[in-house]
Order: C-alpha cells, then structure tokens, then sequence
C-alpha cells in the first residue's frame, strides 16, 4: 500500500530513487479524478454529447488535457513552491527530501503546461470553435494555478480565496472545458458551475487539516489555523452540504424533479460520513471521509450535468 501511495501522491509513502515514480508522484494522479469527471459532466451538460468514436476520441483527450497534463502541471508547480513547508509536513516528498533536482522539476513544470496547452488547441481546431475557448480556459485555469501557489499572489496564504481557487478549478474549469468542446457554455450554467464549487471550496479545507503545523509556522492562513480544527471541519461539512442543496433548489426551479430527488439521496450518505469521521476527528479520518464521501458528490455533479442538458438552461 506504502508503494501506491507513494505513487498516487498520497501522504504516507514509501520513499524512491526511480526518477518516473518521482516524476508522478510529484503529478499527484489522486488528484487528477475529479478533473476527468468534470469534463465528463461538461459534456453531459453540453446536451449535445453523442457516443460517436470522434466524440469519445476528444473526451478522452479533454481529460487527459484537465488531468495528467494541467493537473499535473498544477501539483508539480504547487510542490515546487511549497517545498518549504513540505519540508516540515511531509520530508519524505521528492523535492524536500532531494531526491529530484529543481532544475529537473522546472523542466516538468514546462514540459506539461505547454503539452496541455497544445492538447487545448487541437481540441479548438476538431471543434472548429472560431473562439478557442479551451485553449482560453487552459490558459486562465493555468494562471490561476501560478497565482495560487506563486508569491507574491499565493493566493493559498489566505483560507478563503486559496480554497475556492481549489475548488472552481476542480469543479467549475473541467466542466466548462467539457461544455464548451461539445456544445456552448452559456453564463447561467458558468455561474452555476461556480457556485457549485464552493462546495469544493469545502473538500478543500479537508485537505488544509494534513498541513496545519507547517502553515502555523509560514504564517499561511489556512481555515484550519484561523479558525481551529473543529470549527473548520464544520466550515467545510456546511459548505459541502448547503450548495449541494442549493443546487437542489435549481434543479426544482427547472422543472428537473426527478434528478433533485436523486440528489438529495446522493446528499444524505455524505451528511451521514460528515458525522462519522470529518466531524468528529479530521486530523485522523479525513482520506476514510473523502474515500467514503466523495464518490456520492461526483455522482451528485453528474446527476445535475445530466439534468441541465436536459433542461432550457443550455440555451440561456
């Protein structure tokens, strides 16, 4: 397990020289799911999806533009610039422990922003978009990217803007690059999407509880140093819970009851989860809650993508 995890980018394990392992572990391949599952959602939301080999093809390709490369992008850069303070939560990672040169870890920096980028410009030309708008959200979710872990911005210094940065890029950016392939991204299901992802805002915190020793010591203001373990753990269940039932309440104003029916099912295991293991110990239980919890968002993003591209939102 200590070996998987070492290769997923989990915390907790085991150590290596083998430069590939290296090289994806510092990608973080745990990370890249939500991402291929927004584009799927995008393209369910697009109304306009169809199980053709092209389509299948530039889904494909869209996901591995949002995971592999710019997610992997995201985490190396991100671990590039925290490296300071993995040094004191986690100095088995490859940077800190020196098992891979910065130079070499610039390289891959480069070498899958611009491999993204290109995938996001082919993607443009097979959809003959006159505007390329996935090459756009490439770039602006890749300078989001930059500006959350770079200084001077690091926007992950303050709890509030480094997490919603998380999360609209886990939630809202896939989704659109998935919308926007296959259909036309309106800005009802844009600001939609963004609300939508305070409910990352939320998954995100759970993320902050591994690293609350090293933030206290860099002065990063991450909702679990403001505002203490057990109060950001109940920041985080609300946030989760009150937009996934805002979105609820949208798919009931648009005539999609069926669909908010089954979400708020979805909703009720992760409330269930919440009490079991996020509320009552994050520091120990927080990979049982994801692992438990989550599957039942994605399903929930899903279920609403699906919904609105049934509905008269695409159109709006």
């Amino acid at each position: 397990m200590s070996d998987a995890r070492q290769l997923l980018g989990i915390k907790g394990g085991s150590e290596t020289t083998n430069i590939w392992k290296l090289r994806l572990q510092l990608m973080k391949p745990i990370t890249w799911i939500p991402l291929l599952w927004g584009v799927i959602c995008g393209a369910a939301a697009s109304g306009n999806y169809h199980w053709e080999l092209s389509n299948i093809l530039a889904s494909i390709s869209c996901m591995f533009m949002s995971g592999p490369l710019l997610t992997g992008y995201t985490q190396t850069i991100n671990d590039y610039f925290d490296r300071e303070i993995d040094a004191i939560n986690e100095p088995n990672r490859p940077i800190p422990s020196g098992a891979i040169s910065l130079f070499q870890v610039k390289c891959q920096i480069w070498v899958l922003l611009i491999a993204g980028l290109g995938v996001a410009y082919l993607l443009d030309l097979w959809a003959h978009h006159t505007i390329p708008s996935v090459l756009l959200l490439a770039l602006g979710g890749s300078f989001v990217s930059f500006i959350y872990s770079a200084p001077p911005l690091k926007l992950k210094q303050n709890g509030w803007l480094g997490n919603y940065a998380l999360g609209a890029s886990y939630i809202a950016l896939p989704w659109w690059a998935g919308q926007a392939l296959f259909g036309h991204l309106t800005w009802t299901t844009a600001l939609l999407t963004l609300a939508y992802s305070l409910s990352g805002l939320g998954i995100a915190v759970i993320n902050d509880f591994k690293s609350v020793e090293g933030d206290k010591s860099l002065g990063l203001e991450s909702l679990p140093v403001v505002f203490g373990i057990k109060n950001a753990s109940r920041i985080s269940a609300g946030m989760i819970d009150i937009f996934q039932l805002a979105m609820v309440v949208v798919l009931i104003a648009i005539g999609q009851h069926f669909a908010s029916v089954i979400l708020i099912l979805l909703i009720i295991p992760q409330i269930t989860f919440q009490d079991i293991w996020l509320l009552r110990d994050p520091l120990k239980f927080d990979v049982k809650y994801q692992a438990s919890a989550q599957p039942f968002l994605i399903l929930g993003m899903l279920v609403t993508a699906i919904a609105i591209g049934h509905s008269s939102l695409i159109s709006l």
